[in-house]
């Protein structure tokens, strides 16, 4: 997994709204580039459901929040409009992106073993670089943790 003062990798993905997005054309902003698992689950549901209750702070301190999946751009279409989010999803489908950032990992669940994105947020700066990783996120009052680290800086 990528680590505080690594280059960002670049990519140029679709996302919901039949949009693409690349670190191009992010430079010059600070970004939240979260990854997780699968739209519509959960722990997913409500990770983005915080991300989109706190955007106006996150907007506020100038920072883009993305999020990143293997799900498909459809799939990231319903989930916006589903809960409302104000925020660009990239559709991973290949998986280039999650390996590029190390958080596509053998799981285990119920002891059977399955590669999946491991949750985990990574906060770059406009120059491209990562300034600070979370690799094994828990929900649970992640987004105050990130929110109050973009302030930071």
């Amino acid at each position: 997994m990528l680590k505080a003062g690594d280059k960002a990798p670049d990519f140029d993905l679709p996302t919901n709204a039949g949009d693409t997005l690349s670190m191009k054309t992010l430079k010059g902003k600070t970004v939240v580039l979260y990854f997780y698992p699968k739209d519509m689950t959960p722990g997913c549901t409500t990770e983005a459901q915080e991300f989109r209750d706190h955007i106006k702070d996150f907007e506020k301190a100038g920072a883009v929040v993305v999020g990143v999946s293997k799900d498909s751009v459809k799939r990231h279409d319903n989930f916006v409009a589903k809960h409302d989010l104000p925020f660009q999803l990239v559709s991973d489908e290949d998986g280039h992106l999650c390996e590029d950032y190390g958080v596509w990992l053998e799981k285990s669940m119920y002891g059977k073993k399955f590669m999946g994105i491991q949750r985990a947020t990574f906060i770059i700066d406009g120059k491209g670089v990562i300034q600070h990783v979370w690799p094994k996120v828990k929900v649970k009052g992640h987004v105050a943790k990130v929110l109050a680290t973009v302030q930071a800086l």
